[in-house]
């Protein structure tokens, strides 16, 4: 997992230029501008990928093809929006497909093994904590592909409402519907949990 740093604008300014400059030059078959393209946005795409499918092997899945979809179409971008945004969009497209394709009922085959309890927690604390994360997933796993990516987008990775509009490509206000209406579902899951 990346390591979080304060950024300020004139960081992130200065990020923005170069990812443009990496990509006007990948967009020109420059392999190493692209590798340094994937390095840089690779981990966090991954990350949000993680969130929003619940799986780490469909979202490094759904990554690397959204970075062989970026790779051929870089000649037709035109920065109107930062590099890292373009993957953003990509990348959620990807992953709406897979929600949109995945079967309402899940097998026992797909749900991961938990992991090994901590020793420094109580058994029945372990247990409560591994109920609610279960909880959780099945209150998710309910949610439309629509609603999950918003409410993703804004809780776990802290976008802003603009942002969100901007990845997903719909209004503001549609944004705040959907994260609206998936923290209201998501908490009448959760009711046996507070």
């Amino acid at each position: 997992m990346p390591e979080q740093r304060d950024r300020s604008p004139d960081t992130a300014e200065d990020e923005w230029r170069e990812d443009s400059l990496l990509a006007v030059r990948a967009g020109e078959g420059d392999e190493d501008a692209f590798e340094a393209l994937v390095r840089r946005h690779g981990p966090m795409l991954l990350q949000m990928a993680t969130r929003l499918l619940g799986d780490r092997t469909e979202a490094e899945d759904a990554v690397q093809e959204a970075f062989v979809s970026a790779w051929r179409k870089l000649p037709e971008f035109r920065g109107e929006s930062s590099f890292g945004t373009w993957m953003y969009r990509i990348v959620t497209n990807r992953c709406m497909n897979v929600l949109r394709a995945r079967r309402a009922v899940t097998t026992l085959d797909a749900v991961p093994e938990p992991p090994a309890p901590d020793h420094q927690v109580s058994p029945t604390r372990a247990v409560e904590a591994q109920a609610a994360v279960e909880a959780l997933s099945q209150a998710m796993s309910v949610l439309s592909p629509e609603q999950r990516v918003c409410w993703v987008h804004r809780e776990l990775n802290g976008l802003s409402y603009e942002a969100i509009a901007e990845i997903v490509g719909i209004s503001q206000e549609a944004v705040r519907g959907r994260v609206f209406r998936a923290r209201r579902q998501l908490t009448e899951a959760m009711v046996a949990w507070r």
